[in-house]
């Protein structure tokens, strides 16, 4: 008999405490700011159509590489066999739809905005091999098939995990997604076959995807962000680059947790337990966004060499360097002192201001990726009215997908969390014949 018996939620009481409705101003709310960012948009393009581009390139690195960020996280979940997120993780699943929404966005900046954006339209590279590497068929190319690969290997790694839930709970969600979950459900059989059949093929998605993530980002990194500066490359700016987006994808799941736990009023099933866990999570990995941060700049700095200072030199000096400054304390500093202890990490107030302040720091340091690359030693920096109105524009957008996710289909992961099987999965088996895997595989 265990010591410590835990108790094991019925799938009823799960689907009760996590199927609040959600209010409608807060979908309309969204739409609301989705219309006011389009309006922003289209007025600074007959304004000022650089910088209108430009805000939107650095939503969009901001927002994909978060949400692409936050999938890939799921799936670490799985390649650890994580128990302790089973409660929450759904709620960073609803990432996902915003990638099919991000990619027919890069769509647009490839082929609608491309020549406001990317100096390679109108300059020819330094040297012979960037000439090659930026050449716009070959560029659009492979961007288009990382974004694709990305989206469509994400997408498919969700659908298997919302599916082993739709196919063994009663009808629940949006009536707009009931053709989906009727999909779902088709050929969906025996709930110890379909636990295992799931859980071994998710291991091998969140493999590939893991191996997707890492090169395709590091590939749009080079391409969508490091190649604004032609003169500029540094080999450790991908790793920098995907890295930021883990970063924030962790502090706003915090962020998500605290308010669902609020909303949905589930305190017996998130607990403080999740709140430390996801404290030590934001600031392990506020540690080595630090570590990644000050180890590119010390290589350029005892490097010295000047195809690659000036790209910092730019950004520390007017008037990018308040920026800079700004950005590094939100993300690095504030976040490390600020989460040290267990108390702050499990107190919500403090967690939340934490994890608000890096997320607006990360935010900070996507512009600072885009705009000094592009507007150089500038007499004023070009942050106002045009930023802010098409940043409340990807808020909305990407908080109207969020919310249609997490309207359409459970919550929460029922079936790990209830079925009597749950915990075979930690040993892997044969899902045709049931039997133990051999160790090796």
């Amino acid at each position: 008999m265990s010591l410590h018996p835990v108790r094991v939620p019925s799938r009823e009481e799960l689907l009760r405490a996590y199927g609040r409705e959600t209010p409608k101003s807060l979908s309309t709310t969204l739409l609301v700011l989705s219309v006011l960012g389009i309006v922003a948009f289209a007025a600074a393009l007959m304004s000022d159509a650089d910088r209108a581009w430009r805000a939107y390139h650095v939503n969009w690195l901001f927002w994909t590489s978060l949400s692409s960020a936050g999938v890939m996280f799921v799936a670490v979940q799985r390649i650890a066999t994580a128990r302790w997120s089973r409660a929450i993780i759904r709620l960073e699943e609803g990432y996902v739809a915003f990638l099919p929404v991000a990619f027919v966005m890069l769509l647009i900046t490839l082929f609608a905005g491309k020549g406001h954006i990317f100096p390679w339209v109108h300059e020819v590279p330094p040297v012979h091999e960037k000439v090659t590497w930026y050449n716009g068929t070959f560029l659009t190319v492979r961007v288009l098939v990382s974004m694709a690969a990305i989206t469509l290997l994400s997408l498919w790694f969700v659908y298997t995990s919302v599916r082993l839930d739709v196919g063994l709970i009663p009808e629940w969600g949006a009536n707009w997604a009931a053709g989906i979950r009727a999909r779902m459900r088709n050929g969906f059989g025996e709930e110890r076959r379909e636990l295992h059949s799931t859980h071994s093929l998710q291991g091998k998605l969140a493999v590939v995807l893991a191996m997707a993530f890492g090169y395709g980002w590091s590939v749009m990194s080079f391409d969508l962000s490091m190649g604004l500066s032609l003169h500029f490359q540094s080999t450790l700016y991908g790793y920098w680059f995907f890295m930021g987006g883990w970063l924030c994808a962790l502090t706003l799941l915090s962020q998500l947790v605290m308010r669902w736990r609020s909303f949905l009023g589930v305190e017996e099933f998130i607990t403080e337990k999740h709140f430390h866990d996801l404290g030590k999570l934001c600031f392990a990995f506020t540690a080595f966004w630090g570590y990644l941060t000050f180890s590119q700049f010390l290589v350029i700095w005892y490097g010295n060499m000047g195809e690659e200072t000036h790209w910092t030199r730019l950004r520390l000096i007017e008037p990018w360097v308040h920026f800079s400054v700004s950005a590094v304390i939100m993300v690095f500093f504030a976040p490390f002192f600020g989460l040290l202890s267990r108390a702050a990490k499990v107190y919500k107030p403090t967690l939340a201001l934490f994890t608000a302040i890096s997320l607006i720091g990360m935010f900070l340091v996507r512009y600072l990726e885009v705009y000094p690359s592009l507007y150089g030693e500038a007499s004023s920096n070009p942050f106002g009215l045009w930023e802010i109105g098409i940043t409340v524009g990807f808020i909305g957008i990407w908080g109207s997908c969020y919310m249609a996710f997490m309207n359409a289909f459970p919550r929460v992961r029922v079936v790990l969390m209830t079925s009597p099987y749950r915990d075979e999965v930690q040993v892997p088996v044969d899902a045709r014949t049931m039997e133990p895997l051999p160790a090796h595989e």
